[in-house]
């Protein structure tokens, strides 16, 4: 598949022109998918990488974006839900305690909350997520939906974002520990960590698709997964663009302190 081949692409599907015939055409559009739709072309990651924010606006994306990150087991738990071949449970596993964390362990949501927390937001608060914009809980909540209510193979889909994650954490690491003075290395543990976890769940999760599905159909399935759920991810940098940096906070959610 070529770049040329793939402009009959929507908003919500590969279109009804492209025809995948083998795994390697599937593997080839899902990461042009990646490179053409992934959230970290999105205007609000280059303001945020590049030191273009202010504190109150960063807060405003750590305290969003611990919907997600906090809603992710739940999801995981949905698609473990799916399956009744055991040898897939036990592999999807191992996401929610990376995210939920064991007895004795940290997982993700507590090193969010040491950003959320290094950021100087007070912790119940962000638990409580009185103070997220409505787009981002009606996102999220669509996520979880769909790995409810689609096939098992797109629910598997849906995570394959995690292979373009990596370059963005590096991307996030690097430009916010260089511009900005209130963040330092220890609260961004989440992201070191999820350099090595990412790439081995994508890995499964791409062996998954490629070799579960077998026709022309489910492959488009999947390639429509993925562009689901770049629209999940995407349409939740929209809302902060507009409620932080254009400054139509919606009523009720939270709002940065004047510096």
């Amino acid at each position: 598949m070529n770049a040329a081949s793939m402009t009959g692409m929507t908003a919500l599907s590969i279109g009804k022109d492209i025809r995948l015939n083998s795994a390697e055409e599937l593997e080839a559009t899902l990461r042009h998918i990646g490179a053409t739709r992934y959230h970290s072309l999105h205007p609000f990651h280059k303001l945020l990488h590049g030191g273009k924010l202010n504190k109150g606006q960063v807060q405003a994306w750590a305290l969003n974006r611990y919907y997600y990150q906090s809603t992710i087991p739940i999801k995981d738990a949905v698609v473990i839900s799916r399956f009744r071949d055991r040898a897939t449970r036990l592999e999807w596993r191992h996401r929610i305690e990376d995210h939920d964390g064991d007895i004795g362990s940290e997982g993700g949501i507590e090193r969010w909350l040491k950003l959320t927390e290094g950021l100087g937001l007070d912790t119940a608060y962000v638990e409580s997520t009185e103070g997220i914009l409505p787009a981002t809980r009606f996102a999220v909540e669509a996520y979880v939906h769909y790995c409810r209510e689609k096939s098992p193979l797109e629910a598997i889909a849906s995570s394959l974002t995690e292979l373009f994650a990596p370059n963005l954490h590096e991307e996030r690491i690097s430009g916010m520990l260089e511009h900005y003075d209130f963040v330092n290395p220890d609260i961004m543990s989440y992201f070191k960590r999820r350099l090595a976890q990412a790439p081995r769940d994508a890995g499964f999760a791409l062996d998954y698709v490629k070799a579960h599905a077998t026709t022309p159909e489910q492959r488009a399935s999947v390639c429509n997964a993925l562009i689901f759920k770049t629209n999940v991810l995407w349409v939740q940098l929209d809302a902060l663009q507009h409620a932080y940096v254009e400054g139509h906070i919606p009523p009720g959610a939270f709002a940065p302190k004047a510096s």
